[in-house]
């Protein structure tokens, strides 16, 4: 094949059936499933070239071409698709490797047939990663059926280590919305919301899709393969309504900072409100007391100012009394 056909296949391994596999290249794909192996599993790179179509996909593989479509568009949602030779799947997984955020949900698209499982990816997934590690160390699937649950399993397996610290982080939050200082914690309310609100998005259509899969009549597709697909569905549910306590929680932090806010501004108004009772009158005092003109009760007594400056500090004193007594203060 043509070398930038090679660039697209990350790997490919052939299962025989009882546990073991071992990795193929694309002479072996051309050739097919050979006797004595189950299935083959083809993992595809999509990469930008020729609009970002695989020329495998379209001209070698023989999937039907709606089916090519689903495996290369460029954004879709978590869904299956039932058909009379094989099943689509398309899956999210929380990327848990170097320098990835948390909300990065990246797509990865299966094709199931009997003897063979085509997967398209447009970046690297941990969970399969650590998926191709154990078919090395010899725990490899005996059929496509155990192939996508237990692949579906390490993807949820990572929803829940990045879930669970999303909760841990709302906890401290929570503890937190009462003494932290607000400009420093508005910022960490609004990203944990956020990252809540997408994974949220994605989460919720995985669940049907998982579902839908574990319906599928065929004969690779055994009750134990079905039961850990509707495990995987039911804790992707426990995760989404996990998501949504989070972001309602997030939401109750941000009412809780707003309050605080607005408590803490109107004890700002109230000291000004305060400060302006107490020295209004003095400063109409000493404004009336300190006019340039004639006729200023005691311009000429030496203990004017003196006499002065004990009314104002007494009239002071007393405002201040009236208002702890009204509290005010």
């Amino acid at each position: 094949m043509p070398d930038h056909d090679k660039e697209g296949l990350v790997s490919a391994w052939t299962f025989d059936g009882n546990g073991g596999a071992r990795r193929i290249g694309w002479d072996e794909i051309a050739q097919g499933v050979p006797s004595g192996e189950r299935f083959q599993w083809i993992n595809l790179q999509l990469l930008e070239h020729r609009h970002g179509r695989s020329t495998w996909l379209d001209m070698h593989s023989g999937v039907d071409p709606s089916i090519v479509e689903s495996l290369v568009a460029a954004e879709t949602r978590p869904r299956c698709a039932l058909f009379d030779n094989g099943a689509f799947l398309n899956l999210r997984g929380i990327n848990l490797m170097p320098y990835s955020l948390p909300d990065e949900m990246h797509s990865i698209r299966f094709w199931v047939e009997p003897h063979r499982i085509v997967s398209v990816r447009r970046r690297a997934l941990s969970a399969v990663g650590d998926f191709e590690d154990a078919i090395q160390r010899g725990r490899a699937p005996r059929t496509p059926g155990e192939f996508v649950a237990d692949l579906s399993m390490r993807l949820v397996d990572r929803m829940d280590t990045v879930i669970t610290a999303l909760a841990e982080q709302a906890d401290e939050l929570e503890e937190q919305v009462l003494s932290a200082t607000l400009s420093n914690l508005s910022p960490k309310v609004s990203e944990v919301r956020r990252v809540a609100i997408i994974l949220r998005r994605y989460i919720a259509p995985q669940r049907e899709a998982l579902n839908h899969f574990s319906l599928e009549d065929a004969e690779w597709l055994s009750p134990r393969d079905r039961n850990r697909l509707r495990e995987a569905a039911d804790r992707v549910t426990r995760f989404a309504e996990e998501l949504d306590s989070v972001r309602d929680r997030a939401a109750v932090i941000y009412d809780q900072m707003v309050e605080r806010r607005a408590e803490q501004m109107n004890r700002s108004m109230l000291v000004l409100a305060a400060v302006t009772v107490i020295f209004a009158p003095l400063t109409l005092i000493t404004g009336l007391m300190g006019m340039n003109v004639e006729g200023i009760p005691g311009a000429q007594d030496p203990n004017g100012f003196w006499a002065v400056t004990v009314l104002a500090a007494g009239l002071g004193v007393g405002l201040v009394a009236w208002l702890r007594m009204i509290r005010w203060l």
